[in-house]
């Protein structure tokens, strides 16, 4: 599968490194076509990895995943062509962080809101799901590192693109009975405002290698 990411930071990074490593084809995009991390990143990851601008990684993916900062989300997907975005699944990992005022940050949308939402109605054709957002990279894409089985939210308004979202967590090594379909999207409310509270377990823990079990 060809898959298109907006983002070239760490979790950006992981998340396609892994995906190069299971077969997949890889476009990372960013503002500039030239950028170095990505330049860099597509350098060292192998004969699937590639780079490009936003629009490129849009056009070249038949799944999407939003791996940038929260706040620059709309304007990255925004710089794709429509036609590049219509009817495509786009895993939002993503989460509205808003560092203005130091550490820990506060969330810039929560409540009656979310980052997902937000980019579901700015981008009608696109399938926005939002799942992975509550751990760290490196645990998204090696969930057998830790110590004891974990979960993994989805949340979505199309069936297909949360199967779609499933098979693709299943393929990274989510046993199914750890993944949890919350809904909707306006579910995803609550999984990105987990994000305060993870914050200060990685902080009291010290280690971001950590994850929630719901516990029946």
């Amino acid at each position: 599968m060809k898959v298109g990411i907006f983002g070239t930071g760490g979790v950006g990074r992981t998340i396609g490194s892994r995906l190069v490593e299971l077969g997949h084809e890889v476009r990372m995009g960013s503002r500039t076509a030239d950028n170095e991390t990505a330049t860099a990143w597509a350098g060292g990851a192998g004969e699937r990895a590639s780079h490009g601008t936003f629009a490129d990684a849009a056009a070249f993916g038949e799944l999407l995943v939003n791996a940038t900062s929260g706040g620059a989300s709309v304007e990255a997907i925004g710089a794709a062509e429509a036609a590049d975005l219509d009817g495509k699944v786009l895993l939002d990992i993503a989460n509205p962080l808003d560092f203005s005022n130091g550490f820990p940050p506060t969330l810039s949308i929560k409540d009656t809101d979310s980052l997902a939402e937000t980019i579901q109605r700015a981008f009608p054709g696109l399938r926005v799901v939002k799942s992975l957002n509550t751990m760290t990279a490196d645990v998204m894409v090696h969930p057998g590192s830790l110590s004891s089985s974990h979960d993994v939210f989805v949340s979505g308004d199309d069936a297909g693109a949360k199967a779609a979202v499933v098979d693709l967590l299943q393929a990274l090594g989510w046993p199914e009975s750890d993944i949890i379909d919350l809904g909707d999207l306006s579910t995803a409310r609550g999984a990105e405002m987990y994000l305060p509270l993870w914050l200060r377990l990685m902080t009291a823990l010290g280690t971001p290698a950590i994850n929630v079990k719901v516990v029946r």
